[in-house]
């Protein structure tokens, strides 16, 4: 197991009594992975940005109303070391690194970094979850087999999970190649396309449509991209007419509440110094996903 950090540098600037290792339910994994991306950089400096930012967000949640880091704890790792590792290695040491934290029953979440990373918690879930549903939110499909060469990039990471489970719920697509989209079609991917949703395509109540494909247990990737660059600007390739943050957070609540979120991951966060507000957004997010994670538990 890697060191853990300390109030000064973990998420929230939680004390030792709430965020030690034994003391904690949920743990959270750095992992700064950028080796894939094709147009914006700076993916590997999010999860830092994230913790840093996460000191200004409220340890009370108003809608779940609880102090959940202090009923539950939360233990923050220290960050991943992928220098001068190949991309499949890096994904390996994620892996291995999930497998272990779910052997000891934690809740994970994992900060990235490129989407590429999620493959690896997402492998080590379904291990534990055979049945388990992945649900993503984002602008991309991120069916490719294959981009600019690497079968690791991570416009294939949904590819590399389609291989262990065709069981994808995708909400907020508004981006994909030709292939994506017969792929979807021939392996019956559930997809919600972001302009749909809009025209109400699915009719109003399309959440619950995104819930019924659901299964028990829900393993929740979340690309920041796939909320409107009016929300996360700060990502690498921000596609306008995405979801907003009210309709997004009352599907992760309806999601949380009628099915077992079992882990997550958020990723894809570039952070800038001309808006730092995405950090915060971000970090407001993953405290928003932990909430609803354990609604009822």
């Amino acid at each position: 197991m890697i060191g853990i950090l300390s109030k000064s540098n973990n998420f929230l600037g939680i004390g030792a009594k709430h965020s030690s290792y034994p003391v904690s339910e949920i743990v959270i994994v750095p992992a700064p992975l950028e080796k894939t991306v094709s147009y914006g950089k700076g993916t590997s400096a999010a999860p830092k940005a994230i913790l840093k930012a996460s000191h200004y967000v409220e340890f009370y949640d108003e809608e779940t109303k609880r102090e959940l880091c202090f009923e539950k704890g939360i233990c923050t790792l220290n960050e991943l070391n992928f220098d001068k590792v190949r991309i499949e290695e890096a994904l390996d040491k994620t892996y291995r690194l999930v497998k272990e934290l779910l052997s000891d029953g934690k809740f994970v979440v994992t900060l990235g970094g490129e989407h590429t990373v999620s493959y690896a918690p997402v492998k080590a879930h379904l291990e534990k979850y055979p049945s388990l549903s992945v649900l993503q939110i984002d602008a991309h499909s991120d069916l490719r087999d294959k981009y600019q060469g690497s079968k690791y990039s991570h416009a294939c990471v949904m590819a590399r999970v389609a291989e262990h489970t065709k069981n994808i719920t995708q909400v907020g697509i508004r981006a994909q190649a030709i292939e994506e989209a017969e792929f979807i079609k021939k392996n019956k991917i559930n997809t919600f396309y972001a302009r749909d949703i809009r025209r109400t395509y699915y009719g109003k109540d399309w959440k619950k449509r995104v819930l019924s494909k659901l299964n028990k247990n829900v393993y929740i990737t979340f690309d920041v991209d796939g909320l409107d660059p009016a929300v996360i600007p700060s990502t690498g390739t921000p596609e306008p007419g995405g979801l907003f943050w009210d309709e997004t957070m009352d599907l992760l609540k309806l999601v949380g509440k009628e099915k077992n979120i079992v882990g997550f991951d958020v990723v894809e966060l570039a952070p800038s110094k001309h808006h730092t507000a995405s950090n915060f957004i971000a970090a407001k997010l993953v405290y928003k996903l932990m909430n609803y994670a354990f609604t009822g538990k």
